[in-house]
C-alpha cells in the first residue's frame, strides 16, 4: 500500500523537516540518500523545500541543485573520494 505523498510530507516533525533541509543544502548529499533516510522522493524534497523556504532562498537551492552532479549519485563520476552515507548520518545526529 502506497502512502500519498502529501500525507508523509504533513506527519514530519520539524526535526525531519530540518534534517531534510539540511541534507538537501548539503552538496555531497545526494537525492538517493534522502530518500533512503527519510522515504521522501526528489519532487517532495522540492516541495518540501518550496514550503519551508523564503521563495528568494528556495530559488538559490533549487539552481545550485539543478544539475549538480554530486546530488545524483548516477551522475557522479567513480573517482569521486567521499560517500554521501556518512554526511547524512552526520546531518541527521544534529536534530
Amino acid at each position: 500500500m502506497n502512502k500519498d505523498p502529501l500525507d508523509r510530507l504533513a506527519h514530519l516533525t520539524a526535526g525531519d523537516i530540518s534534517a531534510v533541509i539540511q541534507m538537501a543544502w548539503e552538496d555531497r548529499t545526494t537525492f538517493e540518500t534522502i530518500r533512503e533516510r527519510t522515504g521522501l522522493s526528489d519532487p517532495e524534497v522540492v516541495r518540501l523545500m518550496r514550503a519551508e523556504l523564503r521563495p528568494s532562498s528556495f530559488r538559490m537551492w533549487r539552481q545550485r541543485t539543478r544539475g549538480r552532479v554530486t546530488k545524483h549519485r548516477a551522475l557522479r563520476s567513480p573517482d569521486m573520494k567521499f560517500g554521501d552515507h556518512a554526511v547524512a548520518d552526520h546531518r541527521r545526529a544534529n536534530v
